[in-house]
């Protein structure tokens, strides 16, 4: 894995490449996706010593863990990571239809959420069928939060806290069952307030810690000082940063294009890919482990790969800086990925 890197959570004994494979796209977001390209997807990712996997129940209605967990079938154990998560059950239900929540051809399962203690154990262990593992290395807690649920965000966040959700999180890791645990989610206050009630040992944040947006700074801070370790998901946010006009899973509105424009501009002065920027920008921070791009083909993956481990100039970052385009506390990459070599996220006591 010489050319992406590791970074650890020392205390879990868990080691990441620091580029790791998204695998929504797997269950078809957005777009149809046959069962050999995902296979090619899975593949390419291994050829390119990408060993961190990241998958979901929601993701195509339980279509990605089975796709996941047969392509590394044959894979020995020990030699990868895969996180998945809990916070919804799938319930077959005929009605699915597809385009349900924006998945192509998604399998006939209705997510039901739930993040009660049993409900916590029963996604694990369904996952675990559907994957075909003995054991899953990180469990995230899917799509908590006040933006996600609205009204109802007090009684998930009472199902997770007084109903047991987080005490058969604590269960799973202390009986060895997963090797790590924390939230999965794409606003990052609801981590800020897990740090406060449970013992996390990481949070994958998906768009809220980007080039294009650095509103979690104090967060990843928080973490960094904590020994909580950060996965950055969506780092383009939803393909604005990549030439796609989306933006959190929607058109992107003005602010957000013009934004946007005005980094790839201050990256063409300097001959430099804007996805390249983006994919290594996250990196610089001291609470980030990984970064987990999805991609739509093999293809796309090596080119995500190319982008991950190009070499960009300092001057780019402070450029950047210097303009107003980041945040001016946000940490600066002095390097590429692959030239960081290994890190380690250490635990401190809360």
């Amino acid at each position: 894995m010489e050319s992406i890197g590791t970074r650890s959570l020392a205390q879990r004994g868990l080691s990441m490449g620091c580029m790791g494979l998204g695998c929504a796209q797997l269950g078809g977001l957005y777009q149809p996706m046959a069962e050999e390209e995902a296979r090619a997807i899975v593949d390419t990712a291994w050829s390119l010593g990408i060993r961190y996997f990241d998958t979901a129940p929601y993701y195509g209605y339980t279509l990605s863990e089975r796709r996941l967990g047969a392509a590394l079938r044959d894979r020995a154990r020990d030699d990868y990571v895969v996180s998945t998560k809990v916070g919804r059950l799938m319930v077959p239900d005929d009605t699915v239809q597809p385009g349900d929540s924006g998945w192509a051809a998604p399998l006939p399962f209705r997510p039901q959420f739930d993040y009660t203690h049993d409900g916590i154990l029963r996604s694990h262990e369904g996952s675990l069928q559907r994957l075909g593992l003995d054991r899953i290395d990180i469990l995230y807690v899917h799509d908590i939060g006040r933006v996600t649920h609205g009204a109802r965000h007090a009684h998930y966040w009472h199902q997770l806290t007084e109903g047991g959700g987080f005490r058969a999180l604590l269960r799973l890791r202390d009986e060895g069952a997963v090797r790590a645990i924390g939230l999965g989610v794409n606003e990052w206050e609801v981590v800020a307030d897990a740090l406060d009630v449970c013992d996390i040992d990481c949070a994958l944040l998906a768009g809220r810690y980007t080039l294009l947006e650095q509103g979690a700074l104090a967060l990843l801070d928080h973490c960094a000082a904590r020994g909580v370790g950060i996965v950055i998901g969506g780092p383009f946010n939803s393909g604005i940063l990549a030439g796609v006009r989306k933006f959190d899973y929607a058109d992107a509105p003005d602010a957000v294009i013009a934004r946007a424009d005005a980094l790839a501009a201050a990256c063409r002065d300097f001959d430099v890919p804007l996805p390249a920027a983006a994919l290594q920008f996250p990196m610089a921070h001291p609470a980030v482990v990984s970064c987990i791009p999805g991609a739509q083909n093999p293809e796309q993956l090596r080119q995500n790969a190319a982008w991950f481990a190009a070499p960009i100039p300092a001057d780019v970052w402070q450029a950047l800086a210097r303009d107003g385009l980041i945040d001016p506390h946000a940490p600066l990459p002095s390097s590429s990925c692959h030239m960081l070599g290994s890190g380690v996220v250490t635990r401190t006591q809360p």
